[in-house]
């Protein structure tokens, strides 16, 4: 089973690959994102019968997009792909999901996926 998570935007989507399946969901994460995006993965294996043994594959979306939301997704799903000793791929454009599939099929493996941010972050200054 492959996940392929996108984080770019306040809308976390994950699509689940299992024999030749896609299933497709989305969470309003917006600023929760960090602290639930874990539960979040372990919901959707367990609505679906799996676990974290179950995964042979990672695709991540790589950006550009939100700044913190491509740093999350990335960390986690590097943790996950280190962890379960699993390879990762990072991915983008319009055809990411494709592409990762692409890649993972033909055995990559990047072992670590840096996000992708196309400009400079907006840091705001501090109010004091």
């Amino acid at each position: 089973m492959i996940l392929l998570l996108d984080t770019s935007t306040d809308v976390c989507k994950l699509t689940i690959v299992a024999a030749d399946r896609k299933l497709y969901s989305e969470w309003l994460a917006e600023r929760l994102l960090a602290k639930n995006l874990l539960s979040y993965l372990k919901e959707q294996l367990a609505s679906h019968s799996k676990t974290w043994d179950d995964i042979t594959g990672l695709g991540v979306f790589t950006g550009p997009g939100s700044f913190t939301g491509l740093r999350i997704g990335t960390t986690v799903f590097n943790t996950i792909a280190n962890s379960q000793h699993v390879p990762i791929v990072g991915s983008n454009g319009k055809a990411w999901q494709q592409k990762a599939l692409k890649k993972l099929a033909e055995g990559h493996n990047n072992q670590i996926v840096l996000p992708f941010y196309d400009k400079a972050a907006n840091i705001t200054k501090p109010r004091r």
